[in-house]
Parts: structure tokens; C-alpha cells; sequence
């Protein structure tokens, strides 16, 4: 059994196999929180053949909000929700606040269904979670959680440019119509 992970591409792998069941649809799109569950979501998206992007939310300020967006985005369009199945990846979960908020505007945006999917996730944090979206995918579950970090030998911090060029990467896979 799967103990730790080795990167989040790692984490994006182990996870897509346990979302086979939604690759190949034209209604699902995978959408990561920045910026630790793009790397993780490039990976889902790639091996379920999904669209990819960037679903920014929580942010402190709207300014701060704003300007991930233009950088993340560069350009490209967001993705069309409503109707859809939204697969939300992050790269772990503690408390579930990001995600939680995620959920909530994912409501607001009327998707179909809401899949959480996550690498790892806090035992407490999971049934939640499962109350809040239509389905929840984890790899890991530990009861002894205390941070994401741990269950990852490299968790370097993902950068904007690393963003950015995951999402442009995907964007030729799955252009966005306009």
C-alpha cells in the first residue's frame, strides 16, 4: 500500500487510476486549486482525457485573486461549468476550507456533480468533505494527518510559470471553443 508519494505528478498518477471511471466523457473537466493541485490535476487530466484548468478561490484579496487568474490564464479562457461534471484536485487536504469554498462556487455555477479528488486527505476532513460534494476519490486517508507535506518526499512549492505552462500544456490537448 501506498504510504507517501514521491511528487505531486506521482500523486496525479496514483490518483487518476482510482477516476477511470470518468475518463474519456465529453462532460467531465478536471479543475485544480493553485497551486499545489495543478501539478496533480495535469496528470488526472491527461490519463482521463479531460480539460484542464485553474479554479482560483479563497484568495485574502480580490486584487491577489485577480492577478493569479490573468497570470494563470494567460489568455485562455475559462472553462464552461455548468452541465458539467467537475472532477476539483487539490494536492491534499487538512481543514477543507480551500475546498469547501470551491465546492460552494462550483454550486453557484450549477455543475451536474462535484467529484473531490485528492492524493490525501485528513480522516477528519474526509467525511466532510463527502457531505459537501457528490463524490469524493483520495488515495490515502490517515487517521495521524498533521500536514500535506509529509505524505510527499518532494514538495517543492509550485511556481506561477509551473502553472502556467500546465495549463497552456493542456489547452492544446483540450482547446477551449469560444
Amino acid at each position: 500500500m501506498k504510504t507517501q508519494f514521491f511528487n505531486r505528478a506521482e500523486a496525479g498518477e496514483f490518483l487518476a487510476e482510482s477516476l477511470s471511471s470518468y475518463a474519456n466523457r465529453d462532460d467531465v473537466l478536471v479543475l485544480a486549486l493553485p497551486r499545489g493541485g495543478v501539478p496533480v490535476a495535469a496528470e488526472v487530466a491527461k490519463r482521463l482525457n479531460a480539460p484542464l484548468d485553474v479554479f482560483v478561490v479563497s484568495a485574502e484579496e480580490l486584487i491577489e485573486l485577480q492577478r493569479r487568474e490573468k497570470t494563470y490564464r494567460a489568455g485562455l479562457q475559462p472553462l464552461e461549468v455548468e452541465g458539467k461534471t467537475a472532477i476539483v484536485v487539490d494536492d491534499g487536504i487538512a481543514t477543507g476550507s480551500t475546498m469547501l469554498a470551491a465546492i460552494a462556487a462550483l454550486r453557484q455555477l450549477n455543475a451536474a456533480r462535484i467529484i473531490v479528488a485528492v492524493p490525501v486527505v485528513a480522516a477528519s476532513t474526509y467525511s466532510e468533505m463527502q457531505r459537501a460534494a457528490d463524490d469524493v476519490v483520495a488515495v490515502l486517508v490517515p487517521q495521524d494527518f498533521y500536514a500535506v507535506g509529509l505524505w510527499y518526499q518532494d514538495f517543492s512549492q509550485t511556481t506561477d510559470e509551473e502553472v502556467r505552462d500546465l495549463l497552456a500544456e493542456a489547452a492544446c490537448t483540450h482547446p477551449v471553443e469560444a
